[in-house]
């Protein structure tokens, strides 16, 4: 018996044990499985729905896609669902005539794929239940590793300009999205995701299908900021970026009672994607006023040793939270120098800062203080991974980052400090080598 001759079968069902092995099943996964050699008691001899098998044997999880079977002379295009249930599975296998079904979609998502595009598609806890080798293999990802993850582990999204995650409307509202921002987590590689609603047989939400293809590079040599575009900048960003912080950081706190763990995991992006826009206002502003020809700074006396402890302070929950300790200077040490004391802080909450991101969990940043001569010195000493020699230089230019495939940073906080230093008549450098971390220096007149 063919089986496409089967008149109009919506849906059909089989049972397997944990090994995999069909127990039982309807007519017409019967007759495709006799048709491919197999037989009941034995484990499914259709290719397609026997891999399907495995995956959700192996993840654990509910496994739904699209499948195409040979039938003789023509092919069916099937829709297969397979979910871990007791000490077995349970497959349910839709579109005998042809008739998958159909996302909900405006286009179709082939329209998107291009050379080199990565496919991916997710159940509906947005769990990732398949991503493409050869494209994930040449972005660096491992993806088997991959499957039954959130989608999260492999993209970190990046909201819009008005704070957005074009994502979770389109989960909310059943409907297909694209232009959604984001960046690979392994290697930090820019990204834009398009995706559609996969639907069950019931017209249930059944996850995501989409594809993600590398995003436009940046220009190479990024023109100078504008006094036009800083201008009110701060006064016109700062309200709406704290209002999506505040907001997200409720959701992630799960504040208003609990949430999907998914969700609470897209909030978090959000947060960071915020305060990562926030940082960078106050940077561009910075820049803008310290590259203008005549920027000054009015110094005065001030205590190096109390601004380091002060920074120290500012970053002290954040050190907690990275289990990393920061060796301050004591309190009863004490060294006057010229400057500007908030400049001198922002240097000195830079340094740390960045000296935190890179240790390892248990290690330490040393910041310590001494005189040398007619001037004054704070010294921030990491355990990270430590700066090539010919790296050492260009990490003080203009949107110049080490490693671009670490998370944060926007390559113009040294940039700044270093021009902050040198404003105060003192000056900003390093001392490095691979595997045995950082010293960065602040020199200020004694």
């Amino acid at each position: 018996m063919r089986v496409d001759a089967i008149p109009d079968v919506p849906l059909s069902h089989a049972t397997l044990d944990a090994d995999g092995r069909l127990l039982a099943a309807d007519p017409a996964l019967i007759a495709l499985n006799d048709q491919a050699g197999g037989a009941i008691g034995a484990t499914l001899a259709v290719p397609q729905l026997a891999g399907i098998v495995r995956l959700a044997m192996r993840l654990g999880i509910l496994v739904s896609r699209a499948v195409t079977v040979a039938d003789q002379d023509a092919d069916l295009e099937l829709w297969v669902r397979v979910q871990p249930e007791g000490d077995g599975l349970r497959m349910a296998v839709s579109g005998w005539r042809g008739l998958r079904p159909q996302p909900v979609t405006q286009r179709p998502i082939a329209s998107v794929i291009e050379e080199g595009a990565l496919s991916w598609e997710t159940d509906a806890g947005l769990r990732l239940t398949f991503v493409a080798i050869d494209p994930a293999r040449r972005l660096g990802c491992d993806a088997l590793a991959l499957l039954g993850q959130p989608l999260t582990s492999l993209f970190t999204l990046d909201a819009t300009e008005s704070g957005a995650l074009p994502i979770l409307e389109a989960v909310a509202r059943r409907r297909p999205f694209d232009e959604q921002r984001a960046r690979l987590r392994q290697g930090d590689m820019r990204m834009v995701l398009t995706a559609t609603v996969k639907e069950d047989a019931g017209g249930a939400f059944a996850g995501l299908a989409g594809v993600a293809r590398v995003a436009e590079p940046p220009a190479s040599a990024p023109a100078p900021v504008s006094p036009d575009f800083t201008e009110g900048l701060d006064r016109a960003l700062r309200a709406p970026l704290a209002k999506i912080i505040a907001h997200a950081d409720t959701i992630h706190a799960e504040a208003e009672g609990p949430m999907q763990p998914d969700y609470v995991g897209y909030a978090t992006d959000i947060a960071n994607a915020g305060r990562h826009l926030l940082g960078l206002v106050d940077d561009l502003v910075d820049l803008q006023a310290i590259e203008r020809p005549d920027f000054t700074l009015e110094t005065d006396g001030i205590d190096l040793a109390d601004v380091a402890r002060r920074a120290a302070g500012l970053l002290s929950v954040r050190a907690a939270n990275a289990g990393v300790a920061i060796a301050r200077p004591l309190p009863e040490l004490h060294l006057p120098v010229t400057g500007d004391f908030r400049r001198a802080l922002q240097i000195m909450v830079n340094l740390i800062g960045n000296a935190l991101r890179y240790s390892p969990e248990g290690g330490v940043v040393s910041v310590t203080v001494n005189r040398v001569g007619d001037r004054a010195e704070a010294v921030v000493t990491d355990q990270g991974k430590g700066i090539a020699a010919e790296d050492q230089a260009r990490i003080f230019d203009k949107f110049e980052r080490v490693d671009p495939s670490e998370v944060g940073g926007n390559g113009l906080g040294l940039y700044i400090a270093r021009r902050l230093a040198r404003a105060m008549g003192g000056d900003l450098s390093v001392e490095s080598a691979p595997g045995r971390g950082a010293s960065f220096t602040l020199s200020l007149p004694a």
